[in-house]
């Protein structure tokens, strides 16, 4: 039988034969080229195209359009992260700000139909439309609140590798946008364009842009509803809100992912207290951190010091906290003391903490090249400073001269850094001032781009680390502070910062200027940095630099008292500026509105409570209160400290009156008792002596006596002002021992207060929660307004008899702090 199968000889034939066919094909298809850069596409930015696939594993969604791919992640029924990957590779997932991402959300499931795909929860959906891959978000309602203009897009970077990164989005005729930080314009920021890079802005100007922090959050509120964007990327970025094009929203990076988060409300309170889900809070600070702090460049040598706080107990003028900046140190060397100034330190300070003062010292990040000084002899030994891209150690000039810096992204040198304040603390030192840590530089401004940090093991260069130096530079301060003190509270302030900052540290507004305008500044300031996620915030009171009159002083005093950071800073080559330094009738005002301050202790540290626990911000613009009133998108003087007090400081000078917006309900003048109805202008007499304060119907306001500093007295009675209503209002009153972690396992108290009348009787119920019990026994009830002679009180069952009405309406009464209702009646 004949076998049909070739010899080897015929298949090696075969197989030569057919390599030179397939060569011929190659090379008939394949020309050469005689410059192969001929073959190479222009750089253009590149959109997404059509998504033909996709992939669900567990809350995270995938849809690609063959080349690019979008990751959507459901966080909670509110919160929806988008990520772009332009060759479907993602980095790997790391972020500062949000440290770690829980899933929360209920029920979430993915929906396909001929022009969709559609990512649901119960609260919100994400659509992706099929034919040119736009993202959009609307409501429960099916109501559109965010839509894509055109596809997310990017462009390649050649110079440094990776892209630059796009995303825009239509922008509604009547949409209003809040947030962003500390930028110096209009609270409102529908027409602006900013940018995101921590920037050291001595006396910066309105509309002034960047400055100290990047936050790249904002609430965009339109139709009355509300939502967030939270564009958690660390590279410099912009953002566009109609100014180019106003129908037009758009942000973008100069590198790092298009990574964004949308938030639902429908309320812009939802929004906030969604992004602290993301970003945490504020943990509680030490109680004498809400006094009155007083600041220079600076308070040298020990006799200056000395003389300074003999000088707030001799006018009687409360005050917890006095600052050194950095004239204590050796040749501005950090952790070091001038012994020429400050021969002994341990003692100044000890001998201050007997008198109620806490010593703040200032630390700046510069490191001053000196073989002789420890801390940079120890940081060189463990490669501890940033260095460059050739391994050239990064220098620049500041304050000491020549200086290297600590690259704080690395955990190595945060955990070292912290060990560093060993000696401050033991020496006394209460709190840390973190300054000129954007990084700034002199003459250069900050870092080179090509500076390499280690970025918790996530590596990058000085463009993606910068907006984040400061931050963890204060959250390495922190956290060696927290070891340090055990289970005390450490006091940080920082000039920088990222969003998450507010995890480590309260901050101010920096270098402002003495002038009206910049009293008007920082109010609008310091609200935005609330509803931006950074609750703990103030204002250089009376400007750093130029000369205030005391008209200017003590008209920023009284904003000041609201502020939840209370400090007065001046520069070095201004005139001295303390609360007396301008005579009367300046000193007495001054005095007053800062005891007005220690009054109102309890309830400033309850609406703190507020924030870290349930994630609201403590100042609230009136667009928080109402944001369905258009014209209350454009309001910003007025503001609540909480939700009870209402506060319109006085922005112009000679100014004897003023308008004051009053949301809906009733409130009280808190000066005079009268009773006004909200959801309108009113005009108020301002003269230099007061200030337009307004406090909600059936608020219960807590108040302490007047104290020259925290813990001064021990506390034998609380005050309890009760403002009369006719319909239900809560109320708070937050306690626990006011300098320890001891409230992280329950040791508080947290009292609640429901407050409501009619014509003939007024109720005040109060329940608790927590561990703690206070040391004091009783309340000192001032109740105000009631609508009728009250002749009978019942607490409990049992009737009271002993109670005072005064000539000004109020009535007073003492009871003990574990009642649970109290009826007043005809």
């Amino acid at each position: 039988m004949e076998s049909n199968t070739p010899n080897p000889e015929e298949l090696t034939s075969k197989i030569v034969e057919i390599k030179n066919l397939l060569e011929e094909e190659e090379e008939e298809e394949f020309h050469h080229l005689n410059n192969p850069a001929d073959g190479i596409k222009p750089i253009i930015k590149k959109y997404l195209g059509v998504p033909n696939h996709a992939d669900q594993i567990g809350n995270k969604f995938y849809f690609t359009d063959g080349d690019a791919k979008v990751e959507v992640v459901v966080v909670t029924d509110d919160i929806i992260r988008v990520r772009l990957a332009p060759h479907s590779v993602f980095l790997e997932e790391f972020s500062y700000a949000v440290p770690k991402l829980e899933h929360k959300a209920a029920a979430f499931t993915l929906y396909e139909d001929d022009n969709e795909f559609r990512v649901a929860t119960k609260s919100i959906n994400c659509h992706i439309r099929k034919k040119d891959f736009f993202i959009s978000f609307s409501d429960s309602n099916n109501h559109v609140t965010s839509s894509d203009a055109v596809p997310m897009h990017w462009e390649e970077n050649v110079q440094f590798g990776g892209y630059y990164v796009f995303c825009t989005k239509t922008c509604a005729k009547d949409e209003s946008f809040f947030g962003l930080g500390d930028k110096p314009t209009e609270l409102n920021l529908r027409g602006k364009r900013l940018k995101n890079w921590n920037t050291d802005a001595y006396s910066f100007a309105w509309n002034q842009d960047p400055l100290y922090r990047s936050i790249p959050f904002y609430i965009s509120v339109n139709e009355g509803i509300a939502h967030g964007i939270f564009f958690d990327n660390t590279f410099k970025a912009q953002f566009d809100f109609g100014a180019e094009d106003k129908t037009k929203t758009s942000f973008w990076a100069d590198g790092g992912e298009l990574q964004y988060y949308y938030i639902h409300g429908p309320h812009m309170m939802d929004v906030v207290k969604s992004y602290h889900i993301l970003t945490g809070t504020h943990p509680m600070p030490p109680l004498w951190a809400l006094g009155y702090h007083q600041c220079r460049w600076s308070y040298y040598p020990e006799a200056k010091v000395r003389k300074i706080a003999k000088g707030f107990r001799e006018n009687k003028i409360p005050c917890d906290g006095i600052y050194l900046d950095i004239d204590y140190m050796d040749g501005y060397r950090c952790f070091t003391w001038n012994r020429k100034y400050f021969p002994d330190p341990k003692k100044m300070i000890s001998e201050l903490a007997a008198d109620g003062f806490k010593t703040v010292v200032i630390i700046d990040p510069g490191i001053r090249v000196d073989d002789n000084y420890w801390v940079f002899k120890e940081g060189k030994e463990k490669r501890y400073f940033c260095r460059r891209s050739d391994d050239y150690f990064m220098e620049g000039h500041v304050w000491p001269g020549r200086c290297q810096f600590p690259d704080f992204t690395n955990p190595e040198v945060r955990e070292w850094w912290g060990g560093l304040f060993d000696e401050l603390v033991e020496m006394g030192v209460a709190g840390v001032w973190n300054d000129m840590n954007e990084p700034a530089v002199f003459g250069a401004g900050t870092f080179p781009d090509d500076v390499r940090h280690q970025y918790d093991g996530h590596r990058g260069s000085h463009r993606k680390a910068h907006n984040v130096y400061g931050m963890q530079m204060v959250r390495s301060t922190y956290e060696g502070l927290r070891k340090i003190m055990k289970n005390k509270r450490p006091f940080t302030i920082t000039r920088a910062g990222y969003s998450g900052v507010q995890r480590y540290s309260s901050v101010w507004t920096g270098d402002n200027v003495a002038s009206w305008e910049h009293l008007k500044l920082g109010n609008i300031q310091c609200q935005r940095l609330s509803v931006s996620g950074i609750p703990f915030c103030g204002t250089d009171i009376g400007g750093f630099s130029g000369e205030p009159d005391g008209e200017l002083f003590t008209r920023w005093i009284q904003l000041g008292t609201f502020s939840p950071f209370m400090r007065a800073h001046s520069a070095g080559d201004t005139k001295e500026r303390e609360p007396w330094s301008f005579g009367e009738p300046f000193t007495e005002i001054n005095r007053k509105f800062i005891e007005l301050r220690y009054r109102l202790i309890p309830y400033l540290y309850s609406t703190f409570w507020e924030h870290h626990r349930y994630g609201f911000p403590i100042l609230r613009p009136v667009v928080m209160h109402e944001q369905d009133v258009l014209l209350n998108h454009f309001r910003q003087d007025e503001f609540t400290y909480g939700d009870k007090i209402l506060v319109c400081p006085v922005m112009e000078p000679g100014q004897i009156r003023r308008n004051v917006y009053l949301p809906k309900g009733k409130w009280f003048n808190y000066w005079t008792f009268e009773v006004l109805e909200g959801g309108k202008e009113i005009t108020v007499d301002t003269p230099l002596q007061t200030m337009p304060l307004f406090v909600k119907a059936g608020s219960v306001i807590p108040e302490y006596p007047v104290m020259q500093y925290i813990g001064e007295k021990e506390i034998e009675e609380v005050k309890l002002n009760v403002y009369y209503t006719d319909y239900e209002v809560n109320s708070f009153l937050f306690e626990d021992y006011g300098e320890t972690f001891a409230y992280e396992q329950d040791i508080y108290l947290e009292k609640k207060f429901v407050v409501n009348g009619n014509s003939k009787k007024l109720i005040i119920d109060q329940s608790m929660e927590g561990l703690y019990t206070p040391r004091y026994e009783g309340y000192h009830f001032n109740v105000i307004g009631l609508p009728f002679k009250p002749h009978k009180i019942v607490v409990d069952g049992k009737t009271v008899t002993d109670f005072i009405l005064n000539d000004d309406g109020t009535m007073e009464f003492k009871y003990s702090k574990k009642f649970k209702q109290i009826e007043i009646s005809k």
